[in-house]
């Protein structure tokens, strides 16, 4: 404690004291969020995935452009 009719000076930084607080994870920790955008995560690699499969379902040879979006979206629902 400091004396009575001591002041700090004009550019002193408190210290934060052992009690302080953690900072908040952003979202706060929200579960809903966390879900919500897992399940848009998934949606989104089935979406990608599904559409040169749909094309090579048809006979059509796949390309490298074809086969790097279906191992991207491979990677994307097994990641997370």
């Amino acid at each position: 404690m400091s004396p009575p009719g001591a002041e700090a000076a004009p550019g002193a930084v408190s210290v934060p004291g052992p009690g302080s607080a953690s900072p908040r994870p952003l979202f706060g920790g929200c579960w809903s969020c966390r879900l919500l955008s897992g399940a848009g995560l998934l949606m989104a690699a089935i979406w990608i995935y599904q559409g040169p499969r749909s094309t090579m379902k048809k006979g059509v040879p796949p390309s490298i452009g074809v086969l790097a979006q279906i191992a991207f979206a491979v990677g994307e629902g097994r990641g997370g």
